[in-house]
């Protein structure tokens, strides 16, 4: 018997989004979780992975060099943009014919929305933008399932999620929660053709245009780096410090959860356990206090300054260079020396 382990590889234009590089090192590490299982029953674990698009089959060789030891591909014209009903009719296929034990989906725009309507028609659990994933033994259960732990309540209460009854046990995943495992180019596995019972008359929406919303072009959790304002900024207008900082670093803005929360700035800038999990190589904390919520998004940054007049403040706790002092002083003047040494470096 084989006791699948999947990862739903998304994919936009025939480019992969970097969360199923990330979900594949996971899904790894999960198998492993379960050799002693194996072991004694004679079991196979794999990791598979689950492509949908047109035109898409190239892309499931890069898959085997992070982790993926077969891939299902659904390969049509009919999948050349998502729309949730003809991508859930093509993974509900592919689950009700292979039976995975676990799934794993990217808690992206896209994701979210297909996980959802993938596991109603299924008739499983699904849990949410979890933080946290191992095999272990839950109570009354002859074998280890999958311990789903997630933020509940605003980030107050970590709770750990079972799905005893059904299959297969279903989660999505912030991109940047995990790390994602070193590429092995050499690597190979096996590709398998799918053809699935979705018809161009089963579509039930054209899409005319594409419209760009600007800000969702942030892409914080993928940024090398990243300067975060806080509640120390006073008001939206602080946030054009942050920027101005941030552009003069070639970094993106960040927030913490209060001034979303105030509408000083929009979501997609959300840092923390609600927010975005980041890991750039420099993160500018500017005016944050350091909430548990928001160090959880960030403590695994190469490398952090905090700038807060509060010498006490939590955030000291993980930085790796701290400054006390007013934030209105110290940024204008980091911002002046910055300029200051790339006009030195091009005279």
């Amino acid at each position: 018997m084989i006791r699948r382990f999947w990862v739903f590889i998304e994919q936009e234009d025939g480019k992969i989004h970097p969360v199923a590089w990330e979900l594949l090192g996971v899904a790894r590490r999960l198998a492993a979780e379960i050799k002693d299982e194996l072991d004694k029953t004679g079991e196979e674990a794999i990791v598979e992975g689950v492509l949908v698009g047109d035109n898409v089959t190239a892309q499931a060789e890069e898959a085997f060099h992070h982790g993926a030891d077969r891939v299902y591909v659904a390969d049509a014209p009919v999948f050349k943009h998502y729309l949730n009903n003809t991508y859930t009719a093509a993974l509900v296929s592919l689950v009700q014919k292979h039976h995975p034990e676990v799934f794993l989906i990217g808690a992206t725009t896209l994701g979210r929305d297909l996980a959802g309507s993938v596991a109603t028609t299924l008739r499983t659990g699904l849990t949410a933008d979890c933080t946290q994933l191992q095999m272990g033994m839950a109570r009354d259960s002859s074998k280890k399932l999958l311990l789903m732990t997630r933020p509940a309540f605003g980030g107050n209460v970590i709770a750990t999620i079972i799905c005893k009854n059904h299959l297969p046990q279903m989660a999505t995943v912030r991109p940047r929660v995990f790390t994602a495992p070193a590429s092995e180019p050499g690597r190979k596995g096996e590709v398998i053709q799918e053809t699935i019972p979705v018809t161009e008359g089963m579509v039930n929406a054209q899409i005319l245009e594409f419209i760009t919303n600007e800000t969702a072009r942030v892409k914080v959790e993928y940024a090398d780096v990243i300067v975060s304002g806080g509640r120390g900024l006073g008001g939206p207008a602080g946030f054009s410090l942050v920027k101005e900082l941030a552009d003069e670093l070639g970094g993106v803005v960040g927030s913490s959860r209060p001034c979303v929360d105030a509408g000083w700035i929009s979501y997609d800038h959300q840092v923390g356990q609600t927010g975005k999990t980041v890991r750039p190589k420099l993160y500018i904390a500017v005016g944050i206090s350091g909430a548990i919520q928001h160090k959880v998004g960030m403590q695994d940054s190469d490398f952090i300054i905090a700038i807060n007049r509060d010498p006490h403040a939590p955030i000291f706790d993980i930085a790796t260079v701290g400054i006390v002092g007013d934030l209105f002083e110290v940024v204008p003047n980091m911002i002046r020396q910055i300029r200051a040494l790339k006009e030195a470096k091009h005279e």
